[in-house]
């Protein structure tokens, strides 16, 4: 079966040549995402490592929810953080608010010396058709 190649239309504006999400035999791979707003994508970042999350957060779910998927269906995520020390807790805080409890995906987080748009945080993710 050949992959299928996503993009949604109310979904972030890409910052580099990608499709939102690739599938494939069920598998969902969803593209990293940024702390960019769909609605106003030259709008400058969130302020702080709280609301960068929550805003990657956001643009996954419209990613998903454009696929009839949810944040139920992720099964592993991979965190980037340019600020690991610093933001390590934060971020945890904001990311672990958006799953149901007890039903967290495996993850990996990593820190790394600079993301695009001068982010402090990008996730991605890879998520499973019922």
């Amino acid at each position: 079966m050949l992959p299928i190649h996503h993009m949604i239309d109310q979904g972030p504006r890409p910052v580099a040549p990608f499709s939102h999400a690739v599938e494939a035999d069920g598998w969902v791979f969803v593209t990293g995402q940024m702390p960019t707003d769909p609605d106003a994508p030259d709008a400058p970042l969130p302020a702080g490592i709280g609301a960068q999350t929550a805003r990657v957060m956001d643009n996954l779910k419209i990613v998903l929810e454009g696929l009839g998927l949810g944040l139920g269906n992720v099964t592993f995520a991979r965190v980037y953080l340019t600020e690991f020390e610093r933001d390590y807790a934060q971020m945890n805080e904001t990311y672990r608010s958006y799953f149901e409890e007890g039903k967290l995906p495996g993850r990996t987080c990593i820190g790394v010396t600079a993301l695009a748009v001068s982010a402090l945080v990008e996730i991605d993710l890879v998520a499973r058709r019922p």
